[in-house]
Order: structure tokens, then sequence, then C-alpha cells
């Protein structure tokens, strides 16, 4: 039984072994396909008709055809045909069609979501946790004290969160 590795499920090769070159050829194109993966879109539950080498895909929950049973793994036409990678929780993958990446959390794809604590860009935080709500003006007929107060809460909040200086 070839040994394969705990992650992407390559092979390794092992002492003894014959055609060795198949076993290493085998995990450079897996290796190939997932790092720094990229899908084409939306996950297709059976293959494009026409795949080019190299593209990949999402396989669809609902598999039909050559991809039946991979549902969920990344499938990747090479010259050698579909090859397929289950993904490990939190694995990443560009999402071409909608310039965004997709990411696995262990049970299902997601579509552009990205869990963070903050979001910093050139060393700014410019988003962080969620502050209380800020009250809406109410009242009579005059408002400006509520309104300045409204205001001064809402500029609060947008420094707080690094979008305003």
């Amino acid at each position: 039984m070839t040994e394969k590795s705990a992650r992407l499920n390559l092979p390794f090769l092992v002492p003894g072994q014959a055609q060795k070159e198949f076993f290493h050829n085998e995990a450079l194109a897996q290796i190939d396909m997932m790092l720094c993966a990229a899908i084409e879109g939306d996950a297709l539950s059976s293959p494009p008709s026409a795949p080019g080498i190299g593209r990949s895909w999402i396989v669809a929950p609902s598999a039909a055809g050559a991809w039946s049973g991979m549902e969920h793994a990344v499938a990747c036409w090479t010259s050698g045909g579909w090859r397929f990678a289950m993904p490990a929780q939190g694995m990443a993958v560009w999402d071409k069609s909608r310039s965004l990446f997709r990411h696995w959390n262990g049970t299902a794809w997601s579509s552009g979501e990205w869990r963070v604590s903050k979001l910093i860009v050139d060393g700014n935080q410019v988003v962080g946790a969620r502050l209380p709500p800020i009250e809406s003006p109410a009242g009579g007929g005059i408002v400006d004290a509520e309104a300045r107060q409204a205001i001064a809460a809402i500029r609060a909040a947008l420094m707080s969160h690094g979008l305003i200086a």
C-alpha cells in the first residue's frame, strides 16, 4: 500500500517501490493543481464538455458522470485526464470568474466570505470588532443637539474602525 501525506493525500515514495517516477509525477501533478489553486467559477455537477489542460472546478454536491463520488473536491483537467484533490479545512482557491477567494470550512465552500478579527491596510486598521449601535435622533422640532450627538457617535465609530483619521 502506498503511503500518502496527511493533508493533501500526496503519494510518498517508499523503499523498494517500483515505478517511482509514476508516484513522483502524480504528486507533482497534484501540487501543480493545488499550489495557488484557481477555479473557473461556480461549482459544477458534471464535467465541462471541452476543458482546457490545467483548468479546475469545484465539484458540486450532486456530482455525476466522471465526477460522481467526488463531491466538494477540486477537479483539474490534465493531460492524463481528471485529477481530484479533496479540500483540507482552511484551503483557499481563487475564483477567476468573480475575482475573489473561496475557502473550505470543513463542510462547504464559501463564496467570497473571509473570517478575520481585523482588517489592516497599509499598516492601518480599517475594520475591527463591531461596536454597539448608535442611537437615532428622535424628539421634538429642534433636533440639533441630538443630531450632533449622533454625528459625533458615527464619527467616533468610523475613527475607531480606522475608516477616517
